[in-house]
């Protein structure tokens, strides 16, 4: 069983950045791939960012292209996903999720663990 803590939300202006932290615990999360989710108030979850298993492949839907970068840190058994120039429509609450199997995907029942999540807002 894996158990998923996410940490690194907040306040920020927009403009702004902020890393994201996943901490994994009960399970190493090689050979899992990773995403980052998010939820606007009265909006359906949607993709942020997800990673392979082995980190090699990464995607990002159009909404944050060039402005957030997933990575994982093997070694500390964590997934972070840096966020820069954040703007309005970037608030919502942020989830990390795990799959058991190498290839990430865009769908968010196709993932097992999930975290509780972490607010981020971007005051305009």
């Amino acid at each position: 069983q894996v158990q998923l803590a996410e940490s690194g939300g907040g306040l920020v202006q927009a403009g702004g950045s902020l890393r994201l932290s996943c901490a994994a615990s009960g399970r190493t999360l090689s050979g899992y791939a990773m995403a980052w989710f998010r939820q606007a108030p009265g909006k359906e979850r949607e993709l942020a960012a997800a990673i392979h298993w082995n980190g090699d492949s990464t995607y990002y839907p159009d909404s944050v292209k060039g402005r957030f970068t997933i990575s994982r840190d093997k070694s500390k058994n964590t997934v972070y996903l840096q966020m820069n120039s954040l703007n309005a429509d970037d608030t919502a609450v942020y989830y990390c999720a795990a799959r058991n199997y190498r290839f990430a995907s865009t769908k968010p029942g196709d993932y097992a663990y999930w975290g509780h999540g972490t607010q981020v807002t971007v005051s305009s």
